[in-house]
């Protein structure tokens, strides 16, 4: 029984990833597999194949609240100066100046940590109060096995 929900639930993501894929995704930004429980999903990753992920601080559409050190070790998914709004994707300005790739209002960055694109270290963290998740195009996703 246990199986054949698993079996159902990856085929449910694997479905809603495909749907996904047929929307544009901004220059810089991928879907990538990972190994999730028994099976796989996709996430989003940058160019390099590396996750993005969420800050829960990022309350206010359009804001970063990762700055100074925080962007250091969560660098923002860079924008082009003339990026342009298209369906879920929107434009953040930094307090730098500098633009920042946002999905569904929600700013998108990489992790220091994740020396790989195998990796997702930085889902769950910090781990007595996450608040970095990897972002699931079609819905919220089951705890991982990292």
């Amino acid at each position: 029984m246990r199986a054949l929900f698993l079996l159902t639930m990856v085929a449910a993501l694997t479905l809603g990833a495909t749907s996904f894929a047929d929307e544009a995704l901004p220059s810089g930004v991928k879907l990538k597999q990972i190994r999730i429980m028994s099976g796989a999903a996709s996430v989003l990753a940058d160019a390099k194949g590396m996750t993005l992920y969420t800050f829960d601080k990022d309350q206010t559409p359009g804001k970063s609240s990762c700055n100074a050190k925080c962007a250091e070790n969560w660098p923002p998914l860079a924008a082009p100066a003339d990026a342009k709004p298209v369906g879920n994707w929107t434009v953040v300005s930094r307090d730098d100046g500098s633009k920042q790739w946002a999905f569904k209002g929600k700013p998108l960055y990489t992790f220091v940590q994740d020396i790989s694109p195998a990796y997702y270290k930085g889902n769950g963290l910090p781990t007595d109060k996450p608040m970095w998740h990897y972002v699931v195009p079609e819905g919220p996703m089951p705890d991982v096995a990292k």
